[in-house]
C-alpha cells in the first residue's frame, strides 16, 4: 500500500530549551531528569492510504524517550481525533505503528512499547493561541523561541526531527496520557510531509 500525509504538527514535551533528542542527545529536563515524555499534534491538511481519504484529521503522537534516541526503546501511543471515521482511525494506526513502512516503518525499529490508539477532540491552535490540545488528556500553549531581529529561530537538518526545518520555543500546560505525565517545556512546529515513498536515507532523520 501506498500512503501521504501533510501539514503541520506543533509539539512539546518536557524536556529542558533546547530539547536535545533531535541532534540524539541525552534528554534533560528542569529537574534533571532523563527521560523526554512528550506530545505532537498533527493536522494532516492532504493525505491517503491507497484510495481513502485522510485530510482534514488531527491525530496526537505521544513518546517517552528513556534515552538518546538511537538508543530505542521507545514507548508510543496515538490518539485519533474522534470526529475521524473509523476506517480513518485504523489507517492512521498503521502508518504511526510502522506496518505501513516509510519513515514511521524504519523508526519502529527502536519501538520498545506500542501503546496502542485511542479516540478523543483532537486539535491545534489557531492566531493568538498557537498551542494544542487533546480532550481531557493534553493542554499545551506554545511560543517561539526570537532572534535579535525579531524572527523566530529554526533548526535544519537534525538528526531526528518531524521536517527538515522546524521553528523552537518553549511550551507551558500539562499532559496525562497513556501513564506518560509531564510539566510541558520545549516546543517545536514546522509543517510536514510524510510518504512511503521517501527512502531508508531520507527517512533515518524523521521522528
Amino acid at each position: 500500500m501506498s500512503w501521504t500525509i501533510s501539514g503541520t504538527y506543533v509539539a512539546g514535551c518536557s524536556c529542558a530549551v533546547l530539547c536535545s533528542c533531535p541532534y540524539d542527545g541525552l534528554p534533560r529536563d528542569a529537574k534533571g531528569g532523563t527521560e523526554c515524555r512528550g506530545t505532537a499534534v498533527f493536522h494532516v491538511a492532504d493525505g491517503n492510504l491507497d484510495d481513502l481519504d485522510l485530510s482534514d484529521v488531527d491525530f496526537a503522537f505521544y513518546n517517552l524517550f528513556p534515552s538518546n534516541l538511537s538508543s530505542g526503546n521507545w514507548k508510543v501511543g496515538l490518539v485519533v481525533d474522534a470526529s475521524a471515521s473509523d476506517e480513518q482511525a485504523e489507517a492512521l494506526e498503521r502508518i504511526l505503528s510502522g506496518r505501513e513502512g516509510g519513515p514511521f516503518g524504519q523508526l519502529s525499529q527502536f519501538y520498545g512499547e506500542y501503546l496502542g490508539m485511542e479516540r478523543a477532540a483532537v486539535s491545534l491552535g489557531e492566531g493568538d493561541r498557537p498551542g494544542l490540545t487533546v480532550e481531557g488528556r493534553t493542554e499545551l500553549s506554545y511560543e517561539p523561541l526570537t532572534g535579535p531581529d525579531g524572527s523566530s529561530t529554526k533548526i535544519r537538518n537534525a538528526m531526528f526531527g518531524f521536517a527538515p526545518e522546524f521553528e523552537v520555543g518553549r511550551t507551558t500546560g500539562r499532559s496525562d496520557a497513556f501513564g506518560l505525565s509531564y510539566e510541558a517545556s520545549y516546543g517545536e512546529t514546522a509543517d510536514y510531509v510524510f510518504t512511503s515513498e521517501e527512502t531508508e536515507e531520507t527517512a533515518h532523520g524523521r521522528i
